[in-house]
């Protein structure tokens, strides 16, 4: 099993805009071979802004590979422009091999 993970910091005031984005767009998840679970999280904040992260689950890193050189990827990420200044820095993936 693999583990993907995007960490977002979104500037403050702007969380709404951010989390309806990732509420109106079509993923294609479900249209993926190993595709398994998708979670939105919301973490720690502070006076510039509050971290978010994608977390998503996969058969194998090779699945969530295949996704990312998809049709389907292309069209979920085509839906993901977010308004000027509602990110602090560029999203930093993280991606984990599942042992226990």
């Amino acid at each position: 099993m693999f583990i993907a993970m995007n960490r977002f910091r979104v500037a403050s005031g702007r969380e709404q805009t951010f989390e309806d984005l990732w509420r109106k767009r079509e993923s294609y998840l479900d249209a993926v071979a190993g595709f398994r679970e998708f979670h939105l999280l919301r973490g720690p904040w502070d006076d510039e802004g509050t971290l978010f992260v994608s977390h998503s689950v996969w058969d194998s890193r090779e699945a969530f590979e295949a996704w990312t050189e998809s049709e389907h990827f292309r069209k979920a990420h085509a839906q993901a422009k977010a308004p000027q200044g509602t990110y602090l820095g560029h999203p930093r993936f993280e991606g984990f091999e599942v042992i226990l």
